[in-house]
């Protein structure tokens, strides 16, 4: 058997009921946006395929053509790039924003809540439906800064502390939140990304914070979401530190069958139920375990597991 040489990347989707894992060869966010389909393999003009263009600022003449033929979808890649050439959609940005967008129109068709808050490291593939940023690892930025004199150093202490206070304030925000209560974080969050420190590296990072307010402060509209994905980074740990043990995969169903059972074993672990259990289940052909899913929307069952 060959070696199975092609570099592959890990992305990871879940929560506090569910992981799943996928090993594709790209990391763009047509991949990502592929990833969300489920295995759906249409291209779908909708409300939100035509939204998202148009928030892409796709040229005028295009989206309105797209727009005339909408509601509609298109099953397969050839059916699609069919549709592109016949509209004469050849400009290799155009391209990937009107292939997002259907995407993400096929995704929200099959369910997926168009306000579905997605939590990232700010990778700039998951930047869709409702964007939240990790406040780690926007915070991760200062952290690696040093300071070359003694202003800079003061500089960078007093920012961090600060930043750190309103994290604190946004974890109290969460407990209670009240319309004052959030005015008063986004003008202080506001005030500290406009203050220049004459340190440039700081400066620069505090610019980039601002441009990236509305996201690092979704809490503020969303309570409910957290505010890191830690969650995350621990899901990924185990499946990476397997990967480097044993040095990968050597086959594409070898690939699949690890993220299969890594998925599978962890969400069986966030849902307290034993993944050996639920194997044997499974291989017997008992079914006394009921489906995963049933237990990521409803919980564990009232009946204890033979």
């Amino acid at each position: 058997m060959k070696g199975f040489s092609v570099t592959h990347y890990c992305t990871h989707i879940g929560n506090e009921r569910f992981a799943w894992f996928a090993s594709t060869g790209s990391k763009s966010r047509i991949n990502f946006l592929e990833l969300l389909r489920a295995g759906h393999d249409a291209y779908t003009l909708n409300e939100a395929a035509l939204a998202y263009m148009a928030e892409h600022k796709l040229p005028g003449a295009q989206l309105q053509a797209l727009t005339s033929l909408a509601p509609a979808a298109w099953t397969g890649q050839a059916a699609w790039q069919a549709l592109l050439a016949q509209q004469t959609i050849t400009d290799p940005r155009h391209v990937r924003v009107v292939t997002e967008g259907a995407l993400l129109g096929t995704v929200v068709a099959h369910g997926v809540a168009p306000d579905l808050a997605i939590l990232s490291d700010d990778a700039g593939q998951f930047d869709v439906l409702i964007h939240a940023l990790c406040w780690i690892h926007a915070e991760r930025v200062l952290a690696k800064l040093l300071g070359f004199n003694a202003p800079q150093r003061a500089a960078l202490a007093s920012t961090r502390s600060e930043l750190w206070a309103i994290y604190d304030a946004l974890k109290a925000y969460k407990k209670a939140p009240d319309v004052l209560t959030a005015a008063a974080i986004e003008a202080r969050f506001g005030k500290l990304c406009a203050t220049r420190t004459g340190y440039a590296s700081l400066d620069q990072a505090l610019k980039r914070m601002r441009r990236n307010q509305a996201e690092l402060l979704r809490v503020l509209q969303r309570p409910e979401l957290p505010l890191h994905n830690n969650l995350s980074e621990s899901d990924i740990r185990d499946y990476v530190k397997k990967r480097k043990i044993s040095g990968s995969t050597r086959s594409p169903s070898g690939r699949r069958c690890r993220d299969t059972f890594a998925s599978l074993k962890k969400t069986c672990r966030k849902n307290g139920l034993s993944f050996w259990k639920y194997l044997e289940d499974r291989i017997f052909g008992w079914h006394r375990i009921a489906p995963l899913g049933q237990w990521i929307f409803e919980g564990p069952p009232t009946a204890s597991i033979p």
